[in-house]
């Protein structure tokens, strides 16, 4: 089994009575993408916080690479590069001189800030721009020049939080290319979205946290199957949809949710439901305009394992 590059015993967090964070443990092993997940207020952002040494931890361990993150804090710096949902970048700084600067407050050279902002700003697409000043860039050349600025020093682990928000489809996709490439030099990272699908789409393990406490870990594959109902019936009823909770009577349907005119049924037995749903519809006036049957995706996962709370 590969080290742990991330490893944390029991990590709490409490806020008077509130707590964030509830006797947590994973592993992150070394060189993979982990994905971090669960709804708003669920206790991602703080454990985040406490791995990095931004929040106090109120009980447990934490370590990066064997190192304890509260007893070797100026060494576990080192050791990680940190993007924020929000860019702390200076926009009145050129591309260039942000990084040049980033690597100053690592304590890099002079050579090795030109040398290593010069490669980031290649490796990101983004030399041709280096004179541009922050603040002109559009949001997917932000969004870069801000993982870039955390691999400055050449971290071991970068943490990526919401690396994908508030951008296009192409931007998305750039960010997942630019997040695979950076693995594949060796760099562990540690993902926290509100995207399932990104998350799906880019990691190998995937960790879901509920009220401060992890429910699931496993692949997206394993995910999959942990949720009893693996097929999804999508129907559209004419003249309208029926209630919500006359289709959760018929057997074998496990969850109803609507997608505008679509309903789509999560079902255990999907020879039973559909047999169900004729009756029903015979029964109280509607007709089936459509019927498809697929396989359970990454959001019946997420929300079958949460307990019907929406991604956050």
């Amino acid at each position: 089994m590969s080290q742990c590059a991330i490893e944390v015993k029991g990590l709490t967090k409490r806020y008077g009575l509130l707590v964030a964070v509830d006797h947590i443990n994973f592993c992150v092993r070394d060189g993979e993408i982990f994905g971090f997940l669960g709804p708003n207020g669920a206790g991602k952002t703080t454990t985040v916080r406490m791995l990095c040494g931004l929040t106090r931890i109120t009980e447990g361990k934490a370590y990066i690479y064997g190192h304890d993150v509260v007893g070797e804090h100026m060494f576990v710096k080192s050791l990680i590069g940190v993007v924020p949902d929000i860019s702390n970048l200076y926009y009145e700084l050129s591309c260039w001189d942000n990084l040049l600067f980033m690597g100053e407050m690592h304590g890099l050279s002079k050579s090795e800030r030109i040398r290593r902002a010069e490669e980031l700003l290649k490796l990101f697409g983004l030399w041709s721009r280096r004179n541009v000043l922050f603040k002109n860039l559009s949001k997917g050349l932000k969004r870069r020049l801000t993982i870039a600025a955390a691999l400055m020093h050449n971290p071991k682990v970068l943490f990526l939080d919401e690396p994908t928000i508030g951008l296009d489809v192409m931007g998305k996709r750039v960010i997942w290319r630019i997040v695979r490439e950076l693995n594949s030099r060796g760099i562990t990272i540690f993902l926290t979205t509100h995207n399932i699908y990104e998350a799906f789409r880019l990691c190998s393990r995937v960790a879901i946290i509920n009220h401060g406490k992890i429910v699931a870990l496993d692949t997206p594959a394993r995910l999959k199957k942990l949720i009893s109902a693996e097929e999804v019936l999508e129907i559209e009823f004419y003249p309208s949809n029926p209630p919500v909770n006359e289709l959760k009577r018929i057997k074998g349907i496990v969850d109803v949710r609507y997608s505008g005119s679509t309903v789509r049924l999560v079902v255990s037995d999907p020879l039973k439901a559909l047999e169900g749903l004729i009756r029903y519809a015979r029964m109280n006036g509607y007709s089936l305009n459509m019927v498809s049957l697929r396989s359970a995706d990454a959001e019946e996962v997420f929300i079958n394992i949460v307990g019907g709370y929406s991604a956050g």
